[in-house]
């Protein structure tokens, strides 16, 4: 008797029915989008690395209003009231599956979720960066190759998927470039125990982010989304608009203008001191580590963001995206999309396991 396939130790352990994991992205994994990745079966985790206590706790309550699966909330430890939000999280374990971060927990952090019965599943995009955080405890490491979205690196998940595997113990997820059953199913060929995904979700009738934004991520091609270290110093992959084509080509003055003018908006916006910005920048980033004027940028980063992904604005505001997007054509519901990747991550499946067991057409060359 055949099993199900797509039942893989990463749906026993979330709790989840298909192994694709809805990953959090700021103001994008929304209630909204948790709710109708985890109803569809996915899994999805709520981006609370942009939320003040409060609205972590209100959404965190609306999450759960709008679905009864299991979801997961993603977090940083130097973000402002960040032990307020693990108070949360553990307040809410009986829902609460997992947790996911990049740098920061430390493994007395990664105790207390495990003595709740959280998952701890972060995101890496280096070897090294997984083997140490399966030193600190974690229970799965996310893996997110050059083709992600956002903040990424240079390894094609090609490359570094099967390093990682290699390398750790633990389950393996696999992100960066995937949008399809395809895609699930060469993961799953790799060895992965399922995908995670950003920008297919951003790109579902469940996403908050404006349908105006949404039309243009539609626009963009391959060859129309870029890597750029000019908005804070860190390699970053972004839709090109006429916005990014102005960051690209400003030198440094246009750059410390553009961080100042950021700066001052989003002053005007949270109230916050200008000790208080640089500050938030420099545990953003790099610990402290890095100059005034990157600092200054990555600060700012947020309000670029929001421009386009919550106010729509595109002309003012940034869009960051996998290369997938460069492919993705359509905006369908979240268990449209579920289902289709399911439906073909089976046939392929199929495909696969049936090679060899029927002869060559007559006419088919022999090697």
């Amino acid at each position: 008797m055949m099993g199900e396939p797509l039942h893989t130790i990463l749906t026993e352990r979330l709790g989840c029915r298909w192994p694709i994991i809805q990953t959090a992205m700021g103001w994008v994994a929304e209630p909204s989008l948790v709710i109708g990745s985890s109803n569809a079966g996915a899994f999805g985790f709520l981006g609370a690395a942009v939320m003040t206590p409060p609205e972590a706790r209100e959404k965190l309550l609306a999450v759960r209003r709008g679905t009864d699966k299991p979801f997961g909330v993603n977090f940083h430890s130097f973000q402002p009231g960040a032990d307020a939000i693990v108070d949360l999280i553990l307040e809410n374990k009986d829902q609460v599956r997992a947790v996911s971060f990049g740098r920061g927990p430390n493994a007395k952090m990664i105790g207390r979720f495990k003595d709740a019965g959280i998952l701890c599943v972060p995101t890496v995009g280096a070897v090294k960066h997984a083997q140490k955080m399966v030193e600190l405890g974690v229970d799965m490491v996310n893996v997110q190759g050059g083709e992600g979205g956002g903040h990424t690196g240079s390894v094609p998940t090609t490359v570094l998927l099967p390093q990682v595997l290699d390398a750790v113990k633990v389950p393996v997820i696999a992100s960066g470039g995937f949008a399809d059953g395809r895609g699930l199913a060469a993961a799953m060929a790799y060895g992965a125990v399922g995908i995670a995904m950003g920008t297919r979700f951003l790109l579902t009738k469940e996403s908050p982010v404006p349908d105006s934004a949404k039309a243009e991520y539609l626009k963009a091609s391959t060859d129309g989304i870029v890597v750029t270290t000019k908005l804070d110093g860190i390699p970053q992959r972004m839709v090109r608009t006429k916005l990014m084509d102005r960051i690209e080509k400003s030198g440094e003055i246009g750059l410390w203008l553009r961080a100042f003018e950021a700066s001052l908006a989003m002053k005007k916006q949270t109230g916050a001191s200008w000790l208080g910005l640089i500050k938030a920048a420099r545990g953003m980033t790099a610990h402290g580590a890095m100059p005034l004027k990157q600092a200054m940028m990555s600060a700012t980063m947020p309000m670029l963001i929001q421009k386009a992904v919550v106010d729509g604005d595109i002309e003012q505001g940034v869009m960051a995206t996998g290369v997938v997007g460069g492919r993705i054509g359509e905006i369908p519901s979240c268990q449209e999309l579920v289902d289709r990747i399911v439906a073909e991550a089976h046939e392929r499946l199929a495909s696969l396991a049936a090679l060899g067991r029927e002869p060559l057409p007559a006419s088919a060359p022999v090697a």
